[in-house]
């Protein structure tokens, strides 16, 4: 397994009114609940906003960048840090990963 088969880039998961047209939070938690039960980690790459954790376990990591802004370098290096850490702990284990829009992260 290649690390990029790890690894699940994502748009927002929403609710409300934008769940109509972006990821519904319930259907993201129902997937990797099912996919990848347990074994799952979510990166919000979004500062703008953030959801409940609970959805996810509570294995929801925020790293404050500004959507289609440059990281900084301390929150690069704390984001592939944490992601190193989880993925070793276990081959099993993936990240999803997101940001506001879902494509400028």
């Amino acid at each position: 397994v290649s690390s990029t088969d790890r690894i699940i880039a994502m748009s927002f998961p929403s609710s409300g009114k934008q769940s109509f047209y972006r990821n519904p939070i319930k259907e993201v938690a129902r997937f990797l609940d099912t996919k990848h039960a347990d074994h799952y980690k979510v990166y919000n790459l979004c500062s703008e906003k953030g959801y409940d954790p609970k959805y996810f376990h509570y294995r929801v990591e925020r790293i404050f960048i500004d959507d289609h802004n440059v990281p900084a370098l301390q929150d690069m290096l704390k984001f592939t840090a944490s992601v190193r850490e989880w993925m070793s702990q276990d081959e099993k284990n993936i990240i999803a990963i997101h940001c506001k829009g879902g494509k400028g992260g």
